[in-house]
């Protein structure tokens, strides 16, 4: 899963499209499982969980690379210098804070409003990626997180059960999230690392911290999680950990395809599910305003993937107009 050069539009296209789709399938996936772990069967273990998604990456990936099932390119077998691995174990440190603060987050609050408040993202990567990246972006994309904001604070406002403890970890956790995209994206094509090799160096980190934390915070949780359907519930936590292993990694191959600001952009693709799945599983009430935010968020999106058509057109109109 390295970089496309050299190969046809038509399979760039291809390989992105699929790449997408994983990911918005297993990002759906992966927040209703947690979301059904925690409200349906009383897990109190957020970081273990999050500790356990970071274990199966490492025993799953290790085999792909050691006997060779990735096929690594030029550039990318090279070892790491030491500033790229204390760069990798950085992203560790945003990548398990992030998606601890989230699945404490997911505690306190439904899902629905959990999606609402990740819709932001782009907003906090497209500030991350010009400050730590310089990378410039079009005034249009500016503008698009007008709506995409608002509509996330749009849903806030009507989300029936709102609760501040769980807004601040899902705050923290987005800004975390943009920064984790900025850091991945700069590994990716900076230093030219395989998606599987980063997934793989930064999980051993990354692990250790997360079950560290889980040991001293989480200790007396483990013994209060209820025991009934115990097969059913390890069921559920097996397939969160195999779906973060697939999301992950196709989430850095989609990065590696565009950037770190268009997957986030992307992502809000997976509210329309979540929100749907939320009602279905658990109950959650929409109201007006929340409708309101979603079609403000969606309308931010597609200003953003269309601002060189937007562009091209105004540029063209005030052309003819001279």
């Amino acid at each position: 899963m390295a970089g496309l050069e050299g190969r046809p539009p038509e399979t760039k296209k291809g390989q992105l499209v699929v790449a997408v789709l994983i990911w918005l399938l297993t990002g759906i996936t992966i927040s209703s499982l947690n979301k059904w772990i925690f409200a349906v069967y009383k897990f109190r273990c957020p970081l273990l969980l999050s500790s356990l998604h970071m274990l199966t990456a490492i025993l799953v990936d290790y085999p792909l690379l050691r006997f060779g099932v990735v096929k690594l390119k030029a550039g990318e077998d090279v070892a790491l210098t030491a500033a790229a691995r204390f760069r990798v174990f950085l992203l560790s440190l945003s990548f398990c804070a992030s998606i601890a603060f989230g699945n404490l987050g997911l505690n306190y609050v439904q899902l629905s409003f959990a999606q609402m408040v990740y819709s932001t993202t782009p907003l906090f990567t497209l500030a991350l990626s010009k400050a730590l990246l310089g990378t410039r972006h079009h005034m249009l994309k500016y503008t698009a997180m007008l709506p995409i904001c608002l509509g996330a604070s749009f849903s806030i406002i009507g989300e029936v059960q709102f609760h501040h403890t769980g807004c601040f970890f899902l705050v923290l956790s987005t800004f975390l999230r943009g920064l984790k995209s900025v850091q991945q994206s700069s590994l990716l094509k900076e230093e030219r690392i395989n998606s599987v090799t980063l997934l793989y160096l930064m999980s051993i980190p990354s692990f250790c911290i997360l079950f560290t934390a889980a040991l001293v915070l989480e200790n007396r949780a483990v013994w209060e999680t209820p025991s009934r359907q115990d097969n059913t519930l390890w069921l559920f936590i097996l397939l969160s950990c195999l779906g973060s292993v697939l999301y992950n990694l196709a989430s850095f191959w989609v990065i590696t395809f565009t950037s770190a600001v268009t997957i986030h952009v992307l992502g809000n693709l997976t509210l329309v599910g979540n929100l749907v799945l939320s009602q279905i599983l658990f109950g959650s009430q929409l109201t007006v305003l929340s409708y309101a935010g979603i079609a403000l968020t969606l309308m931010g999106m597609s200003l953003y993937h269309n601002c060189d058509l937007v562009a091209g057109r105004l540029g063209s109109k005030t052309a003819k107009s001279k």
